[in-house]
């Protein structure tokens, strides 16, 4: 599972921090673009897998994420 956070997004910190920590042996990082700019704008955003989630704030991105992970 690829995990994938622009650099620009405000709402990446505390979501990527919380991730890494938990899964390791993921693949996670933080890219300079993950091309969707107009998103990345409004909210936290990340790519799994090359899916977009977007959540209010980084708690609910983590979540979303955390979920993801789960089910897979």
């Amino acid at each position: 599972m690829k995990i994938r956070f622009c650099e620009q997004n405000r709402g990446k910190g505390k979501a990527y921090r919380r991730l890494c920590e938990e899964y390791p042996q993921l693949n996670i990082k933080i890219k300079s673009c993950i091309k969707k700019c107009s998103s990345c704008e409004e909210k936290p955003i990340a790519t799994v897998d090359k899916e977009k989630v977007t959540a209010k704030n980084s708690d609910e991105l983590y979540e979303k994420i955390r979920q993801l992970i789960e089910h897979q």
